[in-house]
């Protein structure tokens, strides 16, 4: 029998989480850390300093979610966009340093894992999540099958010629620019002064400030846009929107967000798309990177 705990790396562009987990997905033990942002050593740091403070026994494997595209052939972290962190296995250096099976997945592809798996899309055989957070991730299930490939959907355009895109991506008018928690500081900051942040956009918006609604209402059709064009593309039962700015904002945003996405779906999802809250919360990823490292012992990942 396999192990009965592995460990769970949950790597955001603003905090790193590590964790003991079981295969229900318990949570035994856990700890986190501000992610670095000076250099890939710097990461790399953090990231062993994450293992090593829940490490302990049994632990029959490491799983990671981070955030970026990998070398699907090799499994090699090639470029994370929020994160300095470059053309780097990950994967082997794990496993030479803690003697563990490793597993290492984009961190949105985990958060959808631990979603289809454990959360609001049990059940399901269809499914996309999308993650509002510091930057937009997202993840797809086809058949009852994650979709493993790069599934950059916060890179989708929605506004031509739009708002650069942050970090290391060149782009503009992504779903990143317009629908993350990043987008919101700004949008914040273009309301109410430099201090502004999304957490405030949010407050003022649910105390009725008409001026924060309309911008998560515009923050929403935008995110209405990209899922109309997922919808069109992969006919999903539902569209799960998670991530800390995605709860947050919560109706404020997903009610504008499934307006557009029905004007742009064709029938019959026109009428019937869902966009409903993910159900794992801050937990998703971690979730989610304890579920690679599971299906690493079973020879799935």
């Amino acid at each position: 029998m396999s192990a009965p705990f592995v460990i769970g790396v949950d790597v955001g562009g603003t905090k790193i989480r590590s964790g003991v987990l079981d295969r229900a997905g318990g949570v035994h033990e856990r700890y986190e850390v501000e992610s670095p942002g000076s250099s890939e050593e710097d990461v790399l740091r953090a990231l062993d300093g994450a293992v090593e403070a829940v490490l302990g026994e049994p632990i029959g494997a490491i799983g990671f979610g981070v955030p970026a595209n990998l070398d699907r052939r090799t499994g090699r972290v090639l470029r994370s966009t929020n994160l300095e962190f470059d053309d780097f296995d990950l994967a082997a250096h794990a496993r030479e340093r803690f003697g563990l099976p490793v597993g290492v997945e984009n961190d949105a592809n985990a958060a959808t894992l631990a979603e289809w798996k454990l959360g609001a899309g049990r059940g399901l055989s269809d499914l996309v999540l999308l993650t509002l957070g510091t930057g937009v991730g997202g993840g797809i299930v086809l058949d009852d099958r994650i979709y493993r490939g790069w599934a950059e959907v916060g890179h989708m355009v929605v506004l031509a010629d739009g708002p650069p895109c942050q970090g290391n991506c060149h782009g503009r008018g992504h779903v990143e620019a317009l629908c993350s928690g990043t987008a919101a500081d700004r949008a914040a900051q273009k309301l109410w002064g430099p201090d502004a942040d999304a957490h405030a956009l949010v407050e003022r918006a649910r105390n009725g400030d008409d001026a924060a609604r309309a911008c998560l209402a515009e923050i929403g059709r935008y995110l209405g846009a990209a899922i109309g064009s997922l919808a069109n593309l992969f006919d999903p039962e539902v569209v799960l929107i998670g991530g800390g700015f995605g709860e947050a904002a919560g109706d404020l945003v997903l009610g504008p967000a499934q307006d557009a996405a029905r004007r742009e779906a064709l029938a019959p999802a026109d009428t019937t798309l869902r966009v409903a809250p993910a159900e794992l919360g801050a937990e998703a990823g971690l979730v989610g990177a304890a579920l690679v490292g599971f299906g690493v012992l079973d020879g799935a990942w």
